[in-house]
């Protein structure tokens, strides 16, 4: 099925007008058949057409071979030549469109752009000082605290001096005392043997899932795991993501080619009938603490979702971080068979640990392995035989119960002194996680109101930035990486400057 946004880019190129463009005073270039792209029909993928020939376009205009002003050869010459569907290069000459490499016009065709502007070939890019964005179609990377910010409260952020140094210098030498010239090779590309087990383990003891050890991938933390994801469902191309929700979610997964589609999600979680009227096939939720509203799935909710036909990619966002009472169990333990699972060490231990496990439903995982194998022959060991020591040990349960109880008088100072500085606002969410989603009072421009925030000298985020569609503003609010008082202190500014008139 093409995408809907593409119906009228096959409405400008009528099939009995592709080889008879006119229009341009100029007729500009025009590749001849497919050799520019060198690209060969025998090559083709068995999926993923679309990304396969995408990519080859894009090489194309990189490289030169296809020049700012050219035309595109008529999407069914090309089609014919390649020995693939006319769609498909619909599809791709739309997505050259929709990155800004092409345009189309009627009577013009499909004409290049040009590659993007980057800095002379053999030069090594360069960034704005203090700019967050980084030149990754896009993503956007950590950086450092900007300028003039005292407090910065960007969610997401654990307590990194609270990572457990000892615990893990002891697990490291006990691994080094008993560690194979085996375990230092080449291993599975589904990760060790033995913290794949202790995963599983710790995963059916403390969220309820349901697999063997054989059944985990490990991998660089949740990003790799929806990159690999995306990577073999690339063919679907759409996949409905929260609304608002994660926006590095959906960055991630418009990177690797899929094109994220938001369901909205109110006090309950997500919407699962508006996900039916989608008529998608995936979806991406964070059911035991969804982000940034801070709600959980309710159990109706939850029972229409697993009744929903499609691929559930279950991100356990913050789950271990529940202060009130055990959090809800993972979906996956009652739909094993449809329902990805992820979940990584980068809330518990450390972000740069770069460690995280996927248990994907059984259809998916052979293909899973091959392009975690492709991608970087598998995790670093000794990283995966420490945690393993960790987890087997119970130093890593221990080192969360100290967190949980350190974080929530985090939550609980910054709650209060908002309370007591800002009492009309309302505070979304249960009593979890490292965030804190605040509404405030009024009709505001949530993004002016962040930015006349930050001039009081503490970081937070327009609720409006991890939106796809207009909605209520809000302000999401990261307290783990501060101290009780500074949290109060933050929140004072916060009233003062809510409390007055804007500029």
């Amino acid at each position: 099925m093409l995408r809907p946004d593409v119906v009228h880019f096959e409405d400008q190129f009528p099939a009995e007008k592709e080889d008879h463009l006119s229009g341009s005073d100029s007729p500009q270039p025009r590749p001849s058949g497919s050799d520019f792209l060198q690209l060969r029909a025998g090559d083709a993928p068995a999926r993923g057409l679309t990304g396969w020939l995408a990519d080859g376009l894009r090489t194309a205009i990189a490289g030169g071979r296809l020049a700012a002003g050219s035309r595109l050869p008529a999407t069914r010459l090309l089609a014919a030549e390649l020995g693939i569907a006319r769609g498909v290069v619909v599809q791709a000459y739309q997505r050259l469109i929709d990155e800004g490499l092409a345009t189309a016009r009627t009577g013009s065709g499909t004409v290049v752009t040009g590659p993007p502007a980057g800095p002379a070939a053999g030069s090594a890019p360069e960034f704005p000082a203090g700019d967050r964005r980084r030149a990754l179609g896009g993503l956007r990377l950590p950086a450092s605290t900007p300028d003039g910010i005292e407090i910065d409260l960007s969610p997401g952020v654990p307590d990194l001096s609270a990572f457990p140094r000892a615990a893990w210098l002891r697990a490291e030498r006990a691994v080094l005392d008993r560690i194979t010239t085996a375990d230092l090779g080449y291993g599975d590309p589904g990760g060790a043997p033995r913290l794949r087990g202790e995963v599983v383990r710790w995963l059916a003891r403390t969220r309820g899932v349901r697999a063997a050890a054989d059944d985990v991938v490990i991998c660089a933390g949740v990003a790799q795991g929806l990159a690999l994801l995306a990577r073999i469902l690339i063919s679907e191309e759409a996949v409905a993501v929260e609304d608002p929700g994660s926006r590095g979610t959906g960055d991630q997964l418009a990177f690797w080619g899929m094109r994220p589609v938001g369901v909205p999600v109110d006090d309950e979680g997500l919407r699962v009938d508006e996900l039916a009227g989608t008529g998608l096939r995936t979806v991406v939720v964070t059911p035991a603490h969804q982000f940034p509203t801070g709600v959980v799935l309710s159990p109706a909710r939850r029972r229409a979702l697993l009744d929903w036909p499609g691929l559930i990619i279950e991100d356990d966002y913050d789950a271990e971080h529940r202060y009130d009472r055990a959090p809800v169990a993972a979906l996956q333990g009652s739909a094993p068979e449809r329902v990805a699972y992820l979940g990584s060490v980068s809330k518990t231990l450390a972000p740069g640990m770069r460690m995280g496990w996927l248990i994907p439903p059984p259809r998916l995982r052979g293909a899973l392995l091959a392009a975690k194998h492709a991608s970087d022959l598998g995790n670093p060991a000794l990283p995966q035989l420490v945690l393993a020591e960790l987890l087997a040990s119970g130093a890593h349960d221990r080192h969360l119960r100290a967190v949980r109880t350190r974080q929530r008088r985090r939550r609980d100072a910054l709650l209060a002194g908002l309370r007591t500085h800002l009492p009309q606002a309302r505070f979304a969410g249960v009593a979890a996680g490292l965030h804190l989603l605040v509404q405030p009072p009024g009709d505001v421009d949530d993004t002016v109101l962040a930015a006349r925030i930050a001039a009081a000298g503490v970081l937070v985020h327009p609720l409006s930035w991890h939106r796809r569609r207009p909605g209520p503003p809000g302000l999401v609010l990261g307290y783990a990486a501060h101290s009780p008082d500074r949290l109060a202190e933050a929140a004072a500014r916060i009233g003062r400057v809510i409390s007055r008139p804007g500029p």
